[in-house]
């Protein structure tokens, strides 16, 4: 795989890429040694550095990322480090479906439902035998309030539509400080793959991270421990 070029614009996806997927959404932990290497690589990347996730801004920043220019719920939201949160309101059928959610995960033990500020999420990594009628309970909100379907690795999100993460990278690559740089998009899921294919669009490229798969990514790391050395390398190289 190549380096990333030094006027890179860095995208990075956050679940499965900058730490592993966990049981349950809440179980992640971001260490401290992760947040102060990605505070050295933005400032040899003149900040050309950008998190973009599923995961709510809130989410994020409650995490440790308050400082970091951000997109979440796949491009539906953005804020600049410290400012405030650019977002549609909350759709009414979201709390609709959200209630459907907590119905149906009531009496399935590892089934589990995620809120988020403009999203919700229903998660069955705990619960595999259910995918199907998960996806059908979230077929039939989506398609009944025309909301988004997104699928995640063993999740389904409805959500407004009209953003992915690509047109958060569209979006974020014509302003500063990312506007200028070649974009680098990392990331391991089917969400990410606009991401990739609007880096390739501006010049830039996608590295997938995990096993090797259909892709729209040019580049693969297998891991997130990869990602992190992948990283660490880039901050030595920039130095």
């Amino acid at each position: 795989m190549k380096d990333h070029p030094f006027d890179a614009a860095l995208f990075l996806d956050f679940d499965g890429t900058l730490t592993p997927i966990t049981d349950t959404p809440d179980g992640v932990i971001v260490d401290d040694g992760l947040v102060q290497l990605l505070l050295a690589l933005r400032e040899r990347l003149d900040g050309r550095l950008a998190i973009v996730s599923g995961r709510s801004i809130e989410t994020l920043r409650t995490l440790g990322f308050a400082d970091f220019l951000l997109a979440g719920t796949h491009g539906l939201e953005f804020a600049r480090p410290g400012g405030a949160i650019a977002a549609p309101t909350r759709l009414a059928a979201i709390d609709d479906a959200e209630a459907a959610f907590n119905a149906f995960a009531a009496d399935k033990p590892g089934v589990l439902v995620e809120r988020k500020s403009i999203s919700v999420g229903l998660h069955y990594r705990g619960a595999p035998a259910w995918q199907d009628a998960a996806h059908a309970l979230a077929r039939q909100w989506a398609d009944q309030d025309g909301l988004a379907l997104q699928q995640g690795k063993m999740l389904y999100e409805l959500r407004p539509g009209g953003a992915d993460k690509g047109s958060a990278v569209h979006a974020l690559m014509a302003q500063g400080p990312m506007a200028g740089g070649v974009p680098v998009f990392i990331g391991d899921d089917v969400t990410d793959e606009e991401g990739f294919a609007a880096a390739a669009e501006l010049g830039g490229v996608g590295i997938l991270v995990g096993p090797v798969r259909q892709t729209r990514a040019a580049y693969n790391l297998e891991q997130v421990a990869a990602v992190r050395h992948y990283l660490r390398e880039g901050v030595a190289r920039l130095a």
